[in-house]
């Protein structure tokens, strides 16, 4: 186990969330949405879910100093590690389901790998309420776990060695991930113009064990299992995952998005 590994066991869920997820799996789509989005300077943006903020700080290179841009988190784990990342953003601690800015308030809304948490009528008409006419949304999830046969590997291994539960965990990221599921979230919405895409993207861990100490300490596997079921976890994904594995020890294999894009009426 390396340093950084060793690390992981003792930091807590959104710094390992921040150091591992994004550089992984996460940051190659933020540029992504803004595009989706139709950002441009000057504008006033909102990010649901932000999470550690890696859409947030995206975005705000985009609008420039002359914009503006919120991160929205129910979090305050994640806000915090947002917050020292970039401290000179707004952060806010709330509810997607009950926002408290004022209607038509934003020039675009968007959210990264979090609609799963929210994913019901009251948080979209929540995120198109505060959007002005004509602003424009964009929302992207993670398309389905068959898309992505490094996390299906280690789904079904959740399934034989730890418990339903787990496995049902890890697939509720992907619960979206059929676009005609997605799209009838947000039928019946003041939205117009509404495209989904499907982009291929790439996961790629610094190795196996990293992947996997990652998702045991920066979701909630970590309450549910003790040292010695880690470690066999460990040995029996280095076998599972041993097809997704490079010549120089990075575990890399395919990770699809699902982006969602839509402009208010």
């Amino acid at each position: 186990m390396t340093t950084n590994e060793r690390g992981q066991v003792t930091r807590n869920p959104a710094e390992v969330y921040d150091e591992v997820f994004v550089p992984a799996a996460l940051q190659q789509w933020a540029e992504r949405v803004a595009d989706a989005a139709k950002l441009q300077r000057g504008q006033r943006v909102l990010d649901v879910a932000c999470g550690t903020g890696v859409l947030t700080r995206a975005v705000a290179e985009r609008v420039g100093p002359e914009g503006a841009v919120v991160g929205l988190d129910r979090n305050e784990g994640m806000l915090a590690v947002a917050r020292r990342n970039a401290p000179d953003i707004e952060w806010r601690q709330g509810n997607v389901e009950a926002m408290s800015f004022e209607s038509r308030s934003f020039d675009a809304v968007v959210s990264q790998f979090g609609l799963i948490f929210f994913a019901n009528r009251r948080a979209v008409d929540e995120m198109t309420r505060v959007l002005r006419p004509g602003g424009h949304l964009a929302v992207a999830v993670w398309s389905r776990l068959e898309d992505s046969p490094g996390y299906a590997a280690f789904t079904d291994l959740l399934q034989r060695r730890v418990s339903a539960q787990a496995a049902d965990e890890e697939r509720a990221a992907f619960a979206l991930g059929d676009p005609q599921l997605l799209r009838s979230h947000f039928e019946g919405a003041a939205l117009s113009d509404l495209k989904i895409e499907t982009i291929e993207g790439t996961a790629r861990f610094d190795s196996i064990r990293s992947m996997v100490l990652a998702e045991v300490y920066g979701w909630t596997l970590g309450e549910v299992m003790d040292e010695a079921q880690v470690e066999q976890l460990l040995q029996e994904a280095e076998s599972v995952l041993q097809p997704f594995v490079t010549v120089d020890g990075t575990l890399v294999f395919p990770l699809s998005a699902n982006i969602l894009a839509a402009t208010k009426a």
